[in-house]
């Protein structure tokens, strides 16, 4: 049976839909109104306060904290200065990855570094024998992300921290109505956008003082749907839905390489020893067999479609997590993984695990889509990734 986060008390009168999903043993908001559509405005024009406090927290210690995280973690951690924030995944001895999320850098040698699965075994395991304290803070530490264009005109009014000089995966200290939070300038929207991490006992007060100052700034509770299209556009992956992680793969092609999900950047085979390091050594060298991609549907053809049947063609009300076959001609080269209609684009798109001779970009392909119960296929053309990634996102707000 889910429980609430720290801000359940706020979010429930707020969730008119009574719409919710289970997220970590959570109960989840996945749309406060009927539909989406405002939430999603509100990341992409104004600001939305999304409650991601289900989120797997951990606070790394101790005299070897730095070189526990470089022997998990692909990225080199020395190159991470304190203040900064990293996003990294860790893979097994395979090279596969296990899991991806972000790690802060609060001090010489302190983290806190969130994962989407529980990966606290996984840590003290790879930790044995080191000076190193391994802490599940995610029932302690609350979690809120404040995102879109006017989040920076708002918590520079709340916030008691150095907002106008925080820049993009940098993390500061400050307080919000007396309360201390970790304020980063991170997210998951592609967009201009901090998150807020606060003591779980204190969660309200941080949302209530968030919410007063956040109508003059347009502020909206936004809840999973939104999010969803918001992460597609930034060609932002979902573990368990554009890739299985290692630990629960079933056979071998469920399991991804860092090079196969656009992680190439994050691997630094420079550094000392680390999980999976000869695997991906390996991969680096000879190739990979898939990449991913982002696919654009061309949407005159679905319209084609559906006049075929004498319907007329509706923009998919949210994100489909359901994966859909690709095609070239009649071969299957990979699939589709999430699914969505991009309000601000105006297209359809999608993120793809693909062959990597089929992933350049520009490429004609052809996708599963399913009418009256057949399944037809739909031309589309594989796209750069991100789809949206507006200046702002990295840019210092004035």
């Amino acid at each position: 049976m889910p429980i609430g986060t720290a801000f359940h008390e706020r979010t429930l009168p707020l969730c008119h839909s009574l719409n919710y999903r289970e997220w970590s043993g959570y109960y989840t908001v996945s749309v406060y109104e009927v539909h989406h559509e405002h939430e999603y405005n509100a990341i992409r024009n104004a600001c939305a306060l999304i409650d991601i406090s289900p989120l797997y927290k951990y606070l790394i210690t101790g005299k070897d904290a730095t070189r526990l995280v470089n022997r998990v973690i692909t990225r080199d951690i020395n190159k991470v200065k304190v203040g900064q924030v990293i996003y990294c995944c860790w893979c097994d001895e395979e090279g596969k990855v296990i899991d991806d999320g972000t790690i802060s850098r609060l001090e010489e040698n302190v983290y806190r570094w969130t994962a989407a699965d529980p990966s606290l075994r996984w840590f003290r395991q790879n930790g044995l024998n080191m000076d190193v304290q391994i802490e599940d803070i995610s029932e302690k530490v609350a979690a809120l992300a404040l995102q879109g264009p006017t989040s920076a005109k708002l918590l520079k009014t709340v916030a008691d921290a150095d907002i106008a000089n925080l820049k993009y995966f940098r993390v500061t200290r400050g307080k919000i109505a007396g309360i201390p939070v970790d304020i980063s300038r991170t997210g998951y929207t592609g967009d201009l956008g901090y998150e807020i991490w606060v003591p779980w006992k204190d969660g309200v007060k941080v949302w209530d003082a968030l919410a007063e100052k956040g109508k003059q700034f347009d502020l909206h509770a936004a809840g999973m749907l939104a999010l969803d299209v918001a992460r597609v556009e930034a060609g932002l992956l979902l573990i368990e839905v554009d890739y299985t992680s290692s630990k629960k793969a079933l056979i071998p092609s469920q399991k991804f390489s860092p090079y196969e999900l656009g992680f190439a950047k994050m691997v630094h085979l420079d550094k000392e020893n680390f999980i999976g390091k000869r695997a991906l050594e390996h991969d680096s060298k000879k190739g990979v067999p898939r990449q991913l991609a982002g696919l654009v549907i061309d949407w005159t053809d679905v319209e084609q479609l559906y006049e075929r049947y004498g319907l007329t063609p509706a923009a998919p009300a949210q994100a489909s997590r359901v994966a859909v076959p690709v095609y070239s001609g009649d071969k299957q080269v990979g699939k589709a993984t999430t699914t969505t209609w991009s309000p601000t684009l105006k297209k359809m798109i999608s993120l793809a695990s693909l062959e990597t001779e089929y992933s350049k970009p520009g490429t004609p392909l052809q996708m599963e889509i399913t009418i009256e119960a057949m399944r037809l296929k739909a031309n589309v053309k594989v796209a750069t990734l991100p789809f949206f990634n507006p200046p702002r996102k990295t840019a210092t707000p004035v």
